[in-house]
This record gives structure tokens, sequence and C-alpha cells, in this order.
């Protein structure tokens, strides 16, 4: 006859019997249904195209994760079986998850790699240069990492002269392919654009820094018309990232070297220059002070002192020579003009009424001869200072 057990004995029967067969194994599987709760621990089913795994991973062994899970990646968790009686359920507590295929990741890289290739997007011709002294420098990056304070604190020191502009973005995860895009997007568009835009974030895994291996920023780097440096601390050779971008560093410090001059060896050159200049002026004004005295010395100069001289006596004599002719000139043309203005004089009709003579007009007419004097009409005396009308004397 069989025994009969209560159903807590029974399930306690289950659970060690369960937990003590499989111990510690490992599960690959796609996640779905993340859920995070507000105290930190993670619930995901793990399933594939014939069973799924409830599972949950507590807060000491979240924190531990080195990538962000997304519905749909496919990974392997580490753990073991556990049965919670008051539900009467089981489920797979995961202590260490790892994502399936650093290869599989790999060969989405090489194959996104061979289309944008293809595409022309790594060619040469398509890079454009950095600025050689930027006055604005533009960064997408998370705000809170360590990349953004290593950019902030290297220019200060090397070209404090700059404007540092910050957009923030997640820089792993979901989500953050479309976030750095946008931001790409908008420093290209904006109307105060920024000289050289630096796109990056630290080191990671693979999976950390897969954005930047996404066709969607790669697509925005290639159509941004601000020269972009591509700063990904990687731990492959390259990102997609680095063969679009017009220039790549390995990590967001050398990013901040490769956008901007070293104000200080500026200045050395500065003055190494101004020193060097100021050196070939003296040296060139002591050449050309020897080179004069030696001119002034020379027999070719002082044979042209010579001739120089004796043309100007030859300019002063025909000077001379030609004020006497002026002269002559001048005293023939005044004698001419008195002898015309004399005789004007004398054709001047009034000349012998200033000599005293007098003239006869009848009705204001000069009565020149006797044939033309009217007897009987009135006539008028004129002097050389007035007239006078008198009148004819009336017969008796």
């Amino acid at each position: 006859m069989n025994t009969i057990q209560t159903v807590s004995e029974f399930t306690k029967e289950i659970k060690s019997l369960i937990e003590g067969h499989f111990g510690r194994v490992s599960v690959m599987g796609e996640i779905s249904n993340i859920k995070r709760s507000s105290n930190g621990h993670l619930y995901v089913t793990v399933k594939d195209a014939g069973a799924q795994l409830p599972a949950v991973m507590w807060r000491g062994s979240a924190v531990s994760l080195n990538f962000e899970p997304e519905d749909g990646m496919q990974v392997i968790v580490h753990g073991a079986l556990q049965v919670y009686p008051p539900h009467g359920k089981y489920q797979f507590v995961i202590s260490r998850m790892e994502p399936v295929g650093v290869g599989e990741l790999q060969a989405a890289f090489e194959r996104l790699k061979r289309t944008l290739f293809e595409e022309g997007l790594f060619d040469v011709a398509h890079k454009k240069p950095l600025p050689r002294f930027p006055e604005r420098i533009g960064v997408i990056t998370s705000a809170t990492g360590a990349a953004f304070q290593d950019i902030r604190s290297t220019l200060e020191k090397r070209w404090p002269v700059a404007e540092l502009v910050l957009l923030p973005a997640a820089v792993q995860g979901a989500g953050a392919a479309e976030q750095i895009a946008k931001g790409i997007d908008f420093f290209s568009e904006a109307t105060g654009r920024v000289d050289v835009l630096i796109v990056g974030r630290g080191g990671g895994s693979l999976e950390d820094l897969w954005p930047f291996n996404e066709e969607v920023v790669a697509r925005a780097i290639f159509r941004c018309t601000v020269p972009v440096i591509s700063a990904v601390g990687h731990e492959i050779d390259v990102s997609i990232s680095d063969f679009v971008a017009d220039a790549k560093a390995s990590t967001p410090t050398l990013a901040a070297v490769m956008a901007t001059p070293d104000i200080q060896e500026l200045r050395y050159l500065i003055e190494d220059l101004s020193r060097s200049a100021q050196e070939r002026v003296r040296r060139r004004v002591e050449q050309l002070g020897q080179r004069v005295v030696r001119l002034a010395g020379s027999h070719a100069l002082l044979r042209v002192r010579e001739v120089l001289q004796i043309r100007r006596s030859a300019l002063d004599r025909l000077m001379v020579t030609m004020n006497q002719h002026r002269a002559d000139r001048l005293t023939a043309g005044e004698v001419r003009l008195k002898e015309l203005l004399h005789k004007l004089e004398m054709l001047d009709p009034k000349e012998p009424l200033r000599r005293g003579f007098s003239r006869v007009l009848q009705q204001g007419i000069w009565v020149r001869s006797s044939d033309t004097f009217r007897e009987g009409e009135a006539i008028e005396l004129e002097w050389a200072d007035g007239r006078k009308e008198i009148e004819p004397v009336k017969s008796a």
C-alpha cells in the first residue's frame, strides 16, 4: 500500500531529488521577457524551439554583467535548478551569463564590413581633414563615463582655448546605436557647428562596444559634414566606426590629442620663429649696410657723381639761358601790347571829346557832315562831360 504524503512532504522530496541530481549546470538558449525588479534582480525566460526555462539572476550576480541582456539574444547561463515549494514551481538560478557567439558577432561584423566596403564608405577619398586649430569640439559619449572626463582633462591641458560641447548618449545596450546616430546628425546639421566631432567610449567587451559596429552609426558618420574621430577603446583591432570615420583613435584621450595642437608647443614654436625672424632681419640689415659702405667708396659711384655734377652744371646754364629768352620775349610782347592799346584808344569815338572837341547830334544820331544836318530841327551838343539840347531858332 502506498504511503500517503502531504503536498509539502512530496514537494520537499521533489526538491531534494531535482536539486541533488542536477547540481550546477550550463544551459544555452534565447532570452526573452526580461524584467528588472526595483531591487536589482533580473528575471528572464531562457528558451529554444521546444521548451522554455524560467530563470532569475539575483542582484549580487546581475551587477557583474559586462553586457546588457536583450530580448532575442542567445546566451549561455550557468547556475542551478531550484524548486520553490510555496508555488510548486521550479526556476533556474543564474550565477553567470555570457552571450553566445562572440563568433556570431564577429561574423555579423565581417558581413557589415564587407557591405560598407563595397559601397565605398571606407574610401580615403571621402575622408575629411581635421582642422589645425579647432575652436569648438563636439563629443558624443556617456555623460557619466570616464571617456568624457579623459577628453575634458586632456583638452584643458592641451588646448584650453577650445569650447567643448557634450551631447550625452548611451554607449551600450538597447537603443544606444540609435542615440549615437541621432547625436551625429545633430552636430552635422546644427547652425553653430563644431569644427570636429569625437564619438566613442572607453573599453569593454565586444558586446559592450557593439553599438559602434551598427550600420546606423556607420552611415551617420559617413554623411556627417563635420570631421569625425572614432574613439572606441575596443578589444578587437578596429570597429566599423573606425573604418568610416575621418580619423580613428584607440582611446578617447588619444582622440583629444589628435583633434588639437599642443598650446605649449605652439608657444615655443612662435618664440623660436620670432627669434629666427629677428636674427634674419638683423643679418640682412648688416649685409646691406656693408654693401652701402662698399658702394660709397667704389670708383663707379665716384664716376656717377662726377657725371651728375657735370649734368647739373649744364642744366643750370640751360635754365639761365631759358630765363633770359623768356624775359626778352616778354619785353617785346609788352611793347606790342602798348601799341595796340594806343590804336584802340585812337579809335574810340569819345577820345576827341576828352581832348576838348564836341559833337552835334540830331535825334541821338551823330551829324558827321553838313549834308546830313536838318534845318529847323533841334540839335544836341555832346562834350566829354555831358550833353545839352538846343531848340531851333524860330523865324519871325
